[in-house]
């Protein structure tokens, strides 16, 4: 499609520009033309992103399409004001080879509405045994490689992940977690203690971090640590940084907006791994977000069947829906109630995904592929868990208002999502 936006207040990671005009002629944008025009959007009063790229969803296909399927998952981005992501290799059978990687593409490519780009498995069927088949799937089109749901088992075995992602121009991705320590179902702390159930201590993540970066430091080489929960591990990356180690990091809304008190009551809507931490952590996390030790946000869009959260709380599984809350929570908790310039939140949902997936996405430039979100930041809508584009259902955030709603996805010229009136 050709299509203007007039009146369009633009802001990125370096700022808020002033009005301006955009165009977009088929899938990228564009200097000024004259038309013809299929579209003309007048953004007045609402604020125009580069298109948000979530480094960290689980789309369950193939294998478990019951939770969710790439044609609901990328529905549910692009309700969200998602215009790419990347989804992690834990389907069945296991993204650990080309054949997969083929089959997530060409899927993405007829039912898609966002741009997807898969993770590779780092060990062949998430085993932490055996480097998976990396080359052929970099050939096959992974954009990253992770075990993650699980840690990397060992550190020979990182060490050897990370020589080969780099040989690929491509980085590890690590689900923290020392795996003899992760026996139980949420934070190890008060609550758990009066809940009876098993806690699985902070140190856990703690632990796997400094052994992440110490191979970092010592290999001179890139890694990433996905979904940040503990104070230790921002104070771990912060330190990592100010001596020039090569490490970036991510964490999710839950992270920053929860904490282990939304278990009470054994709310396993609540119930995710990392678990949700204490009050200190969670204020730990978004003074790393505001600072950038914590380099990206990503919601870990993990949809389960009701018959996987309506069950014990020690029987349930971890994790919750996220992409269509992604922008709204990072606003409203970061930006509103604690500050955190948007400029600041923006590159964290841009620029720096796009970086760490070597992506040409997350900018608005002429030539750049034409993905873009549009929000109106005052208006406000209350999450319902029943009516959203996912097919899971299973988010903690039912009943809160959150602002900043999505108006507009467009996705290479395509309007991806439009809200109603």
């Amino acid at each position: 499609m050709n299509i203007k936006i007039v009146n369009a207040t633009v802001t990125d990671g370096f700022g808020v520009h002033e009005p301006t005009t955009l165009f977009i002629r088929d899938d990228r944008f564009s200097e000024p033309f004259d038309g013809p025009f299929e579209r003309e959007i007048d953004a007045a009063g609402l604020t125009v992103l580069p298109g948000l790229i979530d480094a960290h969803v689980h789309l369950r296909d193939p294998g478990a399409e019951y939770k969710e399927d790439i044609e609901t998952g990328t529905k549910a981005a692009a309700a969200g004001g998602i215009t790419s992501v990347a989804c992690m290799p834990n389907t069945w059978p296991v993204c650990d080879n080309a054949t997969v990687i083929r089959y997530i593409k060409d899927k993405a490519e007829k039912k898609a509405v966002v741009n997807v780009f898969p993770i590779g498995a780092v060990s062949k069927g998430l085993q932490g045994q055996e480097l998976a088949e990396i080359g052929l799937m970099k050939e096959a089109g992974i954009v990253a490689i992770s075990d993650d749901g699980n840690p990397v088992a060992t550190a020979e075995l990182m060490k050897k992940a990370m020589r080969y992602a780099d040989d690929y121009d491509m980085v590890v991705i690590d689900h923290c977690e020392e795996p003899s320590m992760r026996n139980g179902v949420m934070n190890e702390g008060i609550a758990s203690m009066e809940m009876g159930v098993a806690g699985i201590p902070d140190i856990a993540e703690d632990m796997l971090v400094a052994r992440d970066i110490f191979l970092a430091d010592y290999l001179e080489l890139p890694v990433h640590i996905a979904h940040v929960s503990t104070k230790g591990a921002v104070a771990l990356i912060r330190a990592a940084k100010e001596r020039g180690v090569c490490v970036t990091a991510e964490t999710c809304p839950h992270y920053f907006t929860l904490t282990e008190d939304a278990c009470r009551g054994y709310n396993t809507l609540a119930r995710c791994n990392p678990p949700l931490r204490t009050p200190a952590d969670r204020d730990a996390v978004i003074e790393g977000v505001r600072d950038g030790t914590l380099d990206l946000i990503v919601s870990d869009h993990a949809p389960h069947h009701a018959d996987d959260k309506d069950i014990e709380f020690a029987l349930a599984k971890n994790g919750m829906t996220g992409l269509e809350t992604l922008f709204g929570l990072s606003y409203s908790e970061l930006v509103q109630k604690h500050n955190v310039p948007l400029t600041r939140v923006v590159h964290a949902l841009t620029q720096a995904p796009a970086d760490l997936l070597r992506l040409d996405r997350g900018v608005i430039r002429v030539g750049a592929p034409a993905d873009l979100s549009i929000f109106n930041l005052t208006e406000t809508y209350t999450v319902d868990r029943f009516h959203q584009v996912s097919k899971a259902k299973n988010t903690p955030f039912h009943g809160r208002t959150v602002s900043g709603r999505t108006r507009y996805t467009i996705v290479g010229g395509k309007i991806a999502f439009e809200a109603k009136e």
